[in-house]
């Protein structure tokens, strides 16, 4: 388990124990949180387990996909990780693109 944490705290560039707890939090509420907008927004969609698969796919990048993100940067910054959340995002945001694009 030590060897772990000290690779996160390398890769992310974090110098303490309770840094990476705070990202591994901001990941962890971020995807709860998440999870309620599916939930609201697909209920208020009227979706049900008659929706077709497609149907819920598309919806699904298009609502929880972005607010995903909006709410991980929301949670960086209200926790004072904002630099970090924010280079993440542009990585993470930079692979996806790189996956249609070819730079």
């Amino acid at each position: 388990m030590g060897k772990m944490i000290d690779k996160m705290k390398k890769r992310w560039g974090v110098e303490t124990l309770g840094g990476v707890l705070l990202i591994l939090f901001i990941f962890s509420i971020t995807g709860m949180t998440a999870l309620y907008v599916r939930k609201f927004v697909f209920g208020w969609l009227g979706f049900d387990a008659e929706t077709p698969l497609w149907i819920e796919l598309i919806a699904w990048v298009l609502v929880v996909f972005p607010s995903y993100q909006i709410l991980f940067l929301i949670y960086g910054f209200l926790l004072g990780q904002f630099e970090f959340v924010w280079n993440f995002e542009k990585k993470s945001l930079h692979r996806i693109k790189s996956l249609f694009v070819r730079e």
